[in-house]
């Protein structure tokens, strides 16, 4: 079908009845076929994800898995093959690079552990919207020996004081009862200002510049 049609994404199981979905995917790119293609299964061991990365796959999604994470998935992978989407995420002064999972703050690094990483990308990739705890802990863990719910208020404390600390501050909200959201436009708290005289009929004038 492949072959045949010209898909926007194509979704696959890992385990099929007639061949590995590896062989899928590596079958797909042998026949230089470009369709992106996104990868399901229950196996979360690290070999597991690099073996299907080697093969080809765009993305690697463990079971189980909220349907609207998925769906946000879905579409970065198709903005991506599109050209629409740059490697890095942005909000304010902050910058998240994915492909060298850096994160700055005017220029200057923000050095996070794993699980803060995870947590800001997130937050950037869903921008402007509420993620439930439970998101969180999906996208941390992906299903296989969860914390309790509470480890998720204690990453977005000190993720919240590493970016303060780095100038960045405001800029995840906490909705009570809902969740936690990275504002869609994020601007520092204080901003400089300073005055400019302008000549204007003969005198000075002042304005206020931001």
């Amino acid at each position: 079908m492949l072959r045949r049609y010209d898909y926007d994404l194509a979704l696959l199981e890992m385990v099929l009845p007639d061949m590995e979905g590896y062989e899928v995917v590596r079958s797909i790119r042998a026949a230089r076929i470009d369709t992106p293609a996104m990868v399901l299964s229950s196996l979360v061991r690290p070999q597991a994800k690099v073996k299907a990365f080697s093969a080809g796959a765009d993305d690697y999604v463990t079971k189980p898995y909220d349907p609207t994470e998925l769906a946000a998935r879905m579409q970065a992978v198709v903005r991506r093959s599109k050209g629409y989407c740059e490697p890095t995420l942005r909000a304010g002064r902050l910058q998240l690079c994915l492909d060298s999972r850096e994160v700055s703050v005017d220029g200057r690094a923000v050095h996070l552990t794993g699980k803060e990483y995870l947590i800001l990308q997130l937050l950037l990739l869903r921008k402007g919207m509420v993620l439930t705890k439970d998101a969180f802990l999906n996208h941390l863990y992906g299903g296989m020996d969860e914390p309790e719910m509470k480890i998720i208020d204690v990453f977005i404390c000190k993720l919240r004081k590493k970016l303060q600390q780095a100038g960045a501050e405001n800029l995840i909200t906490t909705v009570w009862g809902q969740g936690y959201m990275l504002k869609e436009d994020a601007v520092p708290r204080t901003m400089a200002v300073k005055s400019v005289a302008v000549p204007a009929a003969g005198r000075a004038s002042s304005l206020t510049a931001l």
